[in-house]
């Protein structure tokens, strides 16, 4: 087993244990002890008024209220309700398009003292250099980050062109690092279900690490969900019902129970509930938060709050993101507020609206009612701000030439779950005009490793567009990709993009109308959050005026996944329209010439 990950604050020192030995004997004061508060004990579920003494970054001793005095410092939190530090079992911060800095000082001050990253976004686009950045970015801060070994770089091999290609070879060097906590979602299922060499690698990599292989399970059941699992994944955070995630639990995956997708929490609470109890492996996880909701919601906090608000025990909710979450990473200091473990700890108000007074992260506090008590220091990007190696685009070139005069063109139908069809259109001046009801997706490859000539093709049941939205956050290879109903607006929000340096566009009538540039890896931006979150807030405005969302599955988020070929079903990608599970890629829509 690889050298295991070690935190700054090592709890395995003889001589803090020494001090913290003699502190809980009462032969030591305290160096913080906290006072006036109820525990929420996470392994019975009780309320109890309880003390808690700190020696540097260990809880020394939880004991019966006003029996101790002696301490270097007394936090009286009045009444608020004391948890361990929520835990965010799987999450991307690029998703949130800050820095791992910014995003720290957001989400610490509501209650998150550890999240499980997986920098995949950085490994598509930069390669090992991208993780590297991810660790770098993360030292010093004050949300413990447990950075995870991307297992798809890209998702799709052979049906996508990223910015790197990471074989099992690579993935075991990842891991043989003690900062990188475990194999990332993998998310090419196929693969790992047929036995496929490489992707078979990439997962013993993992298990001969002795570190977690997470997965990302969507749609698999009976014979395929075992195979999966056999190979040795051991988690999922792609469920898509209640009864979806009963059979994931019974089949003995660790359930990441995600808040991004709001319209399915229902349901997983009624779920749960049935059971009476709640099942140990059940974690909860953000996996990814816009910027402007990471400012108004929060992160796991906000996935709490909402599973409380639905009818979760709130108890259960916190088991979930603590206890339960500790276990499932085989971090045995976390997730508990009792003697000798790591003294990370949230005072929050009630437990409804989930406010957090204090914050406690390694025995430090560093956050009150609600304010960081010191920012956390940037990480510089580097060359990360050179990432989108593409000249400006015309208008023809979000056009699909053909000879004849009529043809019969392949399309991909319905948003998320995609699904192969077909229609019959007419051949003008040599090229195709879109078929009836359809909407134009192209895609650019960008990482300056394959030709930059966009591959079109056309989407159905996205509604009508009056205008184009571009982006480079399009997963997983971040590929330049542009939705459209007419080619100009295509090429204008396009050519916004690319001399942005990635990001996002909105343009209509042939002008730009919203834009929001990420520099930074064509992902992120260095800018203050409630900056990103305004300027993201007025894109997604913009978008509304160019498009009908139809909730739950058309919506603005399937924009950034529509890319996604390690999924089920046809999916536009820069070598053309990609099928996962027949290897199928067609360069051109055009099926056969019909006149």
């Amino acid at each position: 087993m690889t050298q295991p990950l070690r935190e700054p604050f090592d709890l395995a020192d003889p001589e803090l244990r020494l001090q913290a030995v003699a502190a809980a004997r009462g032969d030591a004061p305290f160096d913080r002890l906290i006072t006036g508060g109820i525990l929420v004990d996470m392994v019975t579920g009780e309320h109890r008024t309880a003390d808690i003494g700190l020696t540097g970054a260990l809880i020394a001793s939880v004991h019966a209220p006003g029996t101790r005095s002696d301490a270097r410092e007394t936090i009286d939190v009045a009444g608020g309700f004391l948890v361990p530090g929520l835990i965010d079992t799987h999450m991307h911060v690029e998703s949130s398009m800050v820095t791992p800095a910014t995003y720290a000082d957001a989400v610490v001050p509501r209650g998150v003292t550890t999240v499980v990253w997986d920098p995949h976004e950085f490994g598509n686009v930069h390669g090992v250099a991208g993780v590297d950045w991810a660790i770098a970015a993360t030292r010093d801060l004050p949300l413990r980050f447990v950075v995870l070994a991307p297992s798809c770089v890209p998702s799709a091999p052979g049906l996508e062109g990223a910015g790197a290609d990471f074989d099992a070879a690579t993935v075991a060097g990842l891991l043989a690092r003690p900062e990188i906590g475990g194999i990332a979602e993998v998310m090419t299922m196929r693969n790992v279900i047929d036995g496929e060499p490489r992707m078979s690698g990439i997962v013993q990599a993992g298990l001969a690490a002795g570190k977690p292989v997470c997965g990302h399970a969507r749609g698999l059941a009976g014979a395929d969900l075992q195979a999966f699992m056999a190979a040795g994944v051991s988690s999922d955070h792609e469920l898509v019902s209640g009864d979806d995630l009963l059979a994931k639990l019974r089949a003995g995956l660790s359930i990441e129970l995600r808040g991004s997708h709001d319209h399915l929490l229902p349901d997983f609470v009624a779920a749960l509930n049935a059971l009476d109890h709640l099942p140990q492996t059940v974690t909860l996880c953000t996996d990814d938060v816009f910027p402007d909701d990471l400012v108004h919601g929060g992160g796991l906090d906000d996935v709490v709050r909402r599973l409380v608000r639905y009818g979760l025990k709130p108890e259960w909710a916190l088991q979930a993101a603590t206890l339960n979450a500790a276990r499932r990473l085989g971090r045995d200091d976390l997730g508990l507020m009792a003697a000798g473990r790591r003294a990370d700890l949230v005072v929050f108000e009630d437990l409804t609206d989930f406010r957090a007074r204090f914050v406690i992260v390694n025995g430090e506090t560093v956050a009150e009612d609600g304010v960081l008590r010191q920012p956390s220091q940037q990480t510089s990007a580097g060359s990360f701000t050179a990432s989108v190696k593409v000249a400006p685009l015309s208008p023809d070139d979000f056009r699909v030439r053909s000879n004849g005069t009529r043809v019969r063109v392949a399309t991909i139908d319905r948003p998320r779950f995609t699904r192969w069809g077909e229609a019959e259109t007419s051949v003008v001046d040599g090229f195709v005009v879109p078929p009836q009801g359809s909407t134009l997706i192209a895609v650019t490859h960008r990482h300056g490793l394959a030709e930059t000539l966009p591959r079109v093709g056309f989407l159905r049941e996205w509604g009508a567009w009056n205008g184009a939205f571009a982006t480079t956050v399009a997963h997983d290879s971040h590929n330049l990709t542009v939705f459209g109903g007419n080619e100009a607006d295509m090429a204008a929000a396009a050519n916004a993009v690319i001399a942005a340096g990635g990001g996002m566009a909105v343009a209509q009538h042939g002008k730009v109308i919203a834009l929001l540039p990420l520099p930074v890896s064509g992902l992120v931006s260095e800018a203050r959050l409630p900056e990103v979150a305004d300027g993201f807030a007025t894109l997604r405005a913009a978008m509304d005026r160019v498009v009908v969302w139809q909730p739950p599955y058309l919506v603005f988020k399937a924009c950034f996944g529509a890319t996604l070929a390690c999924n089920a079903g046809p999916h536009q990608t820069d070598r053309g329209i990609a099928d996962v599970e027949t290897g199928r890629v067609l360069p051109s829509p055009v099926l056969g010439i019909l006149e």
